[in-house]
């Protein structure tokens, strides 16, 4: 018969204190991640005569880790949703250290997504409709510290229409969705 091992009463409450704090951590974390990856959609959308054209919603507060997801839901036009980033050829209006991205050309019915990994403002565009003023911005967690001397330092290099059209970030903040 092999010698049983008696675990004194304190050390059995330990680990069973750190066990439970670990699921009730892993379960949190679980959750969080499931909350962050559902993806939020943004519609890319606009009259039937083309006449006028936007992203819904045009402001929006995400979390550290969501991922977006445009979605071209106009049935006579292709669009894009691009980070205003010098590798799109356009002046840096998101995070320093975020990636860049750029859709590509959407046609009626697809989808592009893109997750948000450093906090921060991000503005964009839709390559043939900027000047027509098909902009937007996401607040991820909180504004970053500089965003906002840097988009008012390069704010000239955009198109009018777009300038006007961004959302102001205290907005978005207050609101959580700006259409």
């Amino acid at each position: 018969m092999a010698a049983r091992r008696v675990v004194p009463t304190s050390l059995r409450r330990r680990l069973l204190l750190q066990g439970g704090g670990l699921c009730a951590l892993a379960a949190l974390a679980g959750q969080r991640l499931a909350l962050a990856a559902d993806a939020i959609d943004i519609d890319m959308a606009g009259t039937a005569n083309g006449a006028e054209v936007w992203f819904r919603p045009r402001g929006l507060l995400v979390p550290l880790g969501q991922t977006v997801r445009w979605v071209n839901r106009d049935t006579g036009n292709v669009h894009t949703a691009t980070a205003y980033h010098p590798d799109n050829g356009k002046p840096l209006r998101i995070p320093h250290g975020a990636l860049a991205w750029d859709s590509d050309y959407l046609m009626p019915g697809q989808s592009f997504s893109y997750t948000f990994r450093v906090p921060g403002v991000y503005d964009y565009f839709c390559k043939p409709h900027e000047h027509a003023g098909m902009v937007g911005r996401i607040v991820v967690q909180a504004p970053d510290s500089g965003a906002r001397a840097q988009r008012n330092a390069n704010d000239a290099q955009l198109p009018r229409a777009a300038r006007d059209a961004f959302v102001d970030v205290a907005r978005i903040l207050e609101e959580g969705r700006v259409d």
